[in-house]
């Protein structure tokens, strides 16, 4: 039996690195000229010179925020706009036809899935959590808007897996089904097999067919991992989004997350373009080869950190350590909005600070705003001239701190919203 889905998942990361950048201008050229949008974000930047991370790097970050205000932005646009444009703000490449089928995220947020075997990725992860040609797969994610139950059924079909779309809620008739399928997979939220494996146990009945489960959406912490074990259950987990498919998954090294083949993955500084230092958390930012919906430097919103060397089960990707939280730290100071970016454009007017978090802190309406910064050396004034840069860019005053390299926690915290609000 094939240790993996595919053999390439144990090549050399170098070779990997070659050929997604090999692939990558001909897939910009491409998206292009199919995807309004992504030719506006490549403007004045020629795709064939997109050939290594530090090329990547130039190209402006496009996050969720910006996706949907695209897709707002057009959907009064007029007849004479194409499905491309004026359903998917011009980051589609396909429209009606091409695409199988259309999701609505909350926003809402339209997304396509064309007819391409497994179309979002997560065979792969299925594989690597058990899943076989011929089992029978009880997928419990939503069928409804959203593209869970599709990104599971898609997945186990490209495998050779039969599925039973059990979707979301009625318990007991989710019991009924198991008992008499008799199902060896299940793909869903943690949470849900364990309230029908409970009322199971509530209920005197058996439930000892599914050897192996595939969990998202929800965090899968060791204990409830081990809660399934002794009921004989192998459960795995994986990452992703409506907009990019499964970007990682869990292997049997059970230490982090391998990023999924065809998509460059950056950890970036919240709120800003620039890739941070393996180790540090960031957030999440893919760019995805896919040629139906290309995505390029998608922000996913996510905060995660590059885990450093390679898997122990062989998988020779870069391997992420999980969801760690959300980059978007917005928030709202005596009535004004502050954002990561803020922070990033008062750290570019200061190129001696390191690193930089901004406390919120305060009770009873009563806002204090303190930056701390990481500078190697403080020199008279600097704290403010920083203080200046605050004020000038958020219209609002803080208090700046300096302080020793290293001394900021490492977990992609630009903003601290640290308020008593009781």
């Amino acid at each position: 039996m094939n240790t993996y889905y595919e053999e390439r998942e144990a090549r050399e990361p170098a070779e990997r690195e070659r050929e997604l950048f090999a692939r990558l201008p001909e897939a910009l050229q491409r998206a292009r000229q199919h995807a309004p949008a992504v030719a506006q974000q490549l403007q004045g930047i020629d795709p064939s010179e997109i050939v290594n991370r530090a090329a990547l790097a130039r190209i402006p970050v496009i996050r969720k925020s910006e996706l949907l205000q695209a897709q707002l932005d057009k959907r009064s646009g007029g007849e004479d706009l194409s499905t491309q444009e004026r359903v998917f703000g011009g980051f589609s490449a396909i429209g009606w036809g091409d695409a199988a089928r259309v999701f609505a995220s909350p926003g809402p947020i339209y997304e396509p899935e064309s007819r391409r075997s497994d179309y979002w990725g997560f065979a792969r992860a299925l594989y690597a959590a058990g899943f076989r040609r011929g089992d029978l797969v009880h997928n419990c994610f939503s069928y409804h808007f959203t593209p869970a139950g599709s990104m599971m059924e898609t997945a186990a079909h490209a495998l050779g897996c039969t599925v039973f779309p059990g979707g979301v809620g009625q318990t007991e008739q989710q019991l009924q089904a198991l008992l008499d399928l008799q199902p060896r997979g299940y793909t869903g939220t943690p949470s849900f097999l364990r309230i029908i494996l409970e009322k199971a146990e509530e209920t005197g009945v058996v439930v000892d067919s599914v050897q192996c489960a595939l969990f998202s959406g929800e965090a899968f912490p060791p204990s409830l991992r081990d809660w399934f074990a002794e009921r004989g259950i192998d459960g795995y987990q994986a990452y992703g989004t409506a907009d990019l498919g499964m970007i990682a998954y869990e292997t049997s090294a059970r230490e982090g997350l391998v990023v999924n083949e065809d998509m460059l993955l950056e950890i970036v500084r919240p709120g800003s373009n620039e890739p941070v230092a393996e180790g540090e958390v960031g957030e999440v930012v893919v760019t995805t080869l896919n040629p139906d919906y290309p995505l390029l430097r998608f922000g996913t919103g996510d905060l995660s950190a590059i885990l450093p060397g390679v898997s122990p089960c062989g998988r020779s990707n870069a391997r992420i350590r999980g969801w760690l939280g959300r980059a978007d730290q917005t928030t709202k100071v005596r009535g004004m909005f502050v954002h990561p970016s803020q922070v990033t454009q008062i750290l570019a007017r200061h190129p001696s600070v390191l690193r930089a978090r901004l406390v919120v802190a305060g009770a009873g309406g009563k806002d204090h705003m303190l930056l701390r910064i990481e500078v190697p050396e403080a020199p008279d004034g600097l704290a403010e001239q920083v203080a200046d840069s605050v004020r000038e860019v958020t219209k609002l005053r803080a208090e700046v701190e300096c302080l020793a390299p290293g001394t900021l926690p490492n977990d992609g915290k630009v903003i601290d919203d640290v308020r008593d609000y009781s």
